[in-house]
């Protein structure tokens, strides 16, 4: 939707356009918000970065009948495809097969060219009627006062102002908004220098389809089977290189002389990254929210850090609403900070964790090689690896029923989404029964309190028995047997559920208390 009048006040207000910014504003915009965007970039950036999709965001989509157009962009891991370790020679030490269909409905990792999939959301954002977008601006300026954020954005022949009640920056790394605000780096200890190649295959070859992290000691290296036609490797440069060596021609076509002929292949991007591990001191400050890169950033070795993003804006893409139509109170916004800094830590921390195993097994293998002791592995848990125990952490604070979270529960994670039968006999994933809403989920017929109609009819909470559901694929907790119930929210977190001291009523009381409620709204 092109430019509108000077004197709207928007809902909200999306800073940058990338793959996490236009998903904001799609969310944002389907729930009914009226949403203002600034991009700088008049085209979408043309060389791949991101090339990992969690089946978790593509869940996400669902409701808004994204998700099977975006699957069809992907390339799920292939059949008998592992991701894992391996020492020099290649050989594999441990990690995890490809699994057709993980607990949320969707093959769990699934391989895109980022240049086509962030295409496909800005013209998707662009297209919308609730969203209002200014491409070519660049924002100069902005206030917070008034009970609103007011913007000043430069374009190519003339400067606006806007105004809106929230901001959301998704300016990268770089974000001007996290820097005028003054808002600090906590670091999390990874710095190095990668050289990431990105290739186009263009004869047959023997690459295997794996992703590979390589604990050689002479050069740690990753290789990634991203979506055909393309390949990824990435580097870490070693003591004295420097990135003008690193990307010559000569030592490019070297590094891949191992893997595969230099006639098999067309060089698509070349570039050296410092990889950080940091996220930001402060997500919100007053009316304006830090999102994305703008908010954390990841070495890539869990392919997390656009995930993340998503995340973010999945995660305020329920409350700005209930907060903006007075459902709720302000404070609600409080927990996205709460919720969404302590998750990003938790997976930033686990990629600098695996980092420094990939050291650490080149280490061994060093030690071994030469004869010597090898080193003790410390801090360094073989469970940093992928398959070997550890899983997406849950949400430990804020909107959830804190004292049921624990690293092996229901409460703080993503419910399950298995296909089930209906009535009829169809097969569906399990999230077409709720779409975008609240869902009170039992093994059995769900009694309430009439004190508990308000809430349920105000947030719109769909009350779904699953025991008249057969299970076609993939399952639900095992706290939801029979009689048990749980309390879903919009973005698939659960909030809590029923046990031997809680009761479904003092379920719901605490969940309006924790997202502050506004009776008779």
């Amino acid at each position: 939707m092109s430019p509108g009048s000077k004197d709207a006040i928007f809902d909200v207000l999306v800073v940058g356009l990338g793959p996490v910014g236009s998903l904001g504003a799609i969310l944002f915009a389907e729930a009914g918000l009226k949403v203002a965007a600034i991009e700088k970039d008049a085209d979408v950036y043309t060389l791949p970065r991101a090339v990992n999709l969690d089946g978790e965001i593509i869940r996400a989509l669902q409701p808004i009948g994204l998700a099977a157009t975006v699957k069809k962009m992907m390339q799920p891991l292939r059949c008998g495809e592992r991701v894992g370790f391996a020492n020099a020679k290649r050989e594999w030490l441990f990690g995890v097969d490809a699994q057709p269909m993980g607990s949320n409905g969707w093959q769990p990792a699934n391989m895109f060219d980022q240049p086509e999939l962030e295409a496909f959301l800005r013209r998707t954002a662009l297209s919308h009627a609730n969203v209002t977008t200014y491409i070519g601006y660049e924002m100069t300026r902005f206030f917070d006062d008034s009970g609103h954020v007011t913007v000043r954005a430069r374009g190519p022949d003339h400067e606006v102002t806007l105004k809106a009640h929230y901001l959301v920056a998704c300016d990268g790394a770089n974000s001007p908004t996290r820097k005028a605000l003054g808002i600090d780096w906590l670091d999390l200890g990874y710095d190095q220098d990668w050289l990431v190649v990105d290739v186009e295959m263009i004869k047959p070859h023997l690459l295997p389809n794996e992703v590979l992290q390589v604990c050689d000691p002479d050069r740690i290296h990753t290789y990634v089977a991203t979506k055909d036609p393309y390949r990824r490797w990435e580097f870490q440069l070693n003591a004295g290189e420097t990135a003008g060596h690193m990307l010559m021609q000569e030592t490019i076509h070297d590094l891949l002389g191992s893997w595969t002929p230099r006639d098999t292949y067309n060089i698509r991007r070349a570039a050296v990254y410092q990889f950080h591990a940091a996220i930001a001191d402060k997500w919100q400050v007053g009316h304006i929210f830090l999102a994305g890169d703008a908010a954390h950033q990841t070495p890539p070795f869990l392919g997390q850090g656009m995930n993340t993003g998503m995340r973010d804006v999945i995660n305020l893409a329920w409350k700005l609403p209930l907060v903006l139509n007075g459902i709720c109170a302000p404070s609600l916004l409080d927990t996205y900070h709460t919720e969404r800094r302590d998750h990003a830590h938790d997976l930033v921390s686990w990629a600098v964790d695996m980092g420094q195993l990939m050291q650490h097994l080149a280490a061994t293998e060093a030690a071994e090689r030469d004869g010597k002791e090898p080193p003790t592995m410390g801090q360094n848990s073989r469970k940093s690896g992928y398959g070997q125990g550890r899983e997406q952490p849950p949400i430990r604070s804020g909107a959830v029923l804190i004292e049921q979270v624990s690293n092996e529960g229901v409460t703080g994670y993503l419910l399950p989404q298995p296909v089930v039968r209906d009535l009829k006999g169809a097969e569906v994933r399990f999230d077409e029964f709720i779409g975008a809403h609240f869902a009170i989920i039992s093994h059995g017929v769900a009694h309430f309190d009439e004190s508990n109609l308000e809430l349920i009819d105000a947030l719109q909470i769909k009350v779904i028995d699953i025991s008249v559901l057969q299970l076609a694929r993939g399952k639900f907790p095992d706290s939801l047997r029979a009689g048990g119930a749980l309390l879903l929210r919009p973005d698939r977190l659960v909030f809590g559920h029923t046990d031997a001291s809680i009761s479904l009523d003092s379920l719901l009381e605490r969940f309006a208390e924790a997202i502050k409620f506004s009776k008779s709204a």
